[in-house]
C-alpha cells in the first residue's frame, strides 16, 4: 500500500486555469496558469525566458461578489526559477512571486481557499 504524500508547501496550490499576463526586458506575453498558489504559478509560453529572469506579472482572478461574477487583479513581481522544454513545442515555467504585496497574496489565497475541499 503506497503512504499518502504530504505536501511539503506552506501555501496550497491547485490546478487552475487563470489570465496570466507576463512582462520581461520589454516583451510582454498573454498565457494561463496550469496551477497557482499565493507564492507562485506554473504556465506554459511559446518564447523561452530563462531561469533568474525577473518579470512582472497580472493575474486574472474570476470571483463572486454580491452574486455577480468580477474579475480582479492581482499585480506582483516575480522571478522564473525554472524553465522547462515541452515535448509539444514552447516551454513550461515555474514563477516565484518574490515582490508581492500582502493584500495581494491575500486576494489569491482567498480565491484558492473558496476552491479547496473543506475537511470536516
Amino acid at each position: 500500500m503506497k503512504a499518502k504524500k504530504t505536501e511539503r508547501r506552506q501555501y496550497p496550490r491547485i490546478e487552475q486555469t487563470l489570465p496570466l499576463k507576463i512582462a520581461a526586458d520589454g516583451y510582454g506575453f498573454a498565457t494561463s496558469t496550469q496551477n497557482v498558489s499565493c507564492v507562485g504559478a506554473y504556465c506554459h509560453l511559446d518564447k523561452y525566458i530563462p531561469p533568474f529572469t525577473k518579470i512582472a506579472v497580472k493575474v486574472t482572478l474570476p470571483v463572486m461578489v454580491s452574486g455577480r461574477m468580477k474579475n480582479i487583479e492581482v499585480d506582483c513581481n516575480g522571478v522564473v526559477v525554472r524553465t522547462e522544454d515541452e515535448k509539444k513545442g514552447g516551454f513550461n515555467i515555474a514563477v516565484f512571486f518574490n515582490g508581492i504585496k500582502e493584500n495581494q497574496r491575500k486576494k489569491i489565497a482567498q480565491y484558492i481557499n473558496q476552491l479547496l475541499p473543506k475537511i470536516s
